[in-house]
């Protein structure tokens, strides 16, 4: 009697994901949560900088978020009101 409940479930569940179909959903809406658990304040030299993105606080975080990828391939998260992290913003947000 469980055998066949148990298979009836199963089969209910086969269908019902049969019957859906996958939208792919974007990056930050599967993200709802900040990227940077700390920050990083030191001056960093620009010829170590590789990229830096730059996300807008918004309802995934709260802070706004400066994420630098170095030339060696590391992340660090930069400490957006230290003066020389608001120069890179400034010259990202002029281009």
């Amino acid at each position: 009697m469980i055998g066949k409940t148990v298979a009836v479930v199963l089969l209910l569940l086969l269908i019902s994901v049969l019957g859906t179909q996958g939208v792919a959903m974007p990056r930050s809406a599967i993200e709802l949560r900040c990227q940077c658990i700390s920050t990083h304040s030191k001056l960093i030299h620009p010829k170590f900088i590789q990229n830096v993105n730059l996300t807008p606080s918004g309802p995934h975080c709260k802070n706004v978020e400066v994420i630098a990828t170095l030339r060696n391939g590391r992340e660090v998260c930069l400490e957006p009101t230290a003066p020389w992290v608001k120069l890179i913003i400034k010259a990202i947000l002029d281009k």
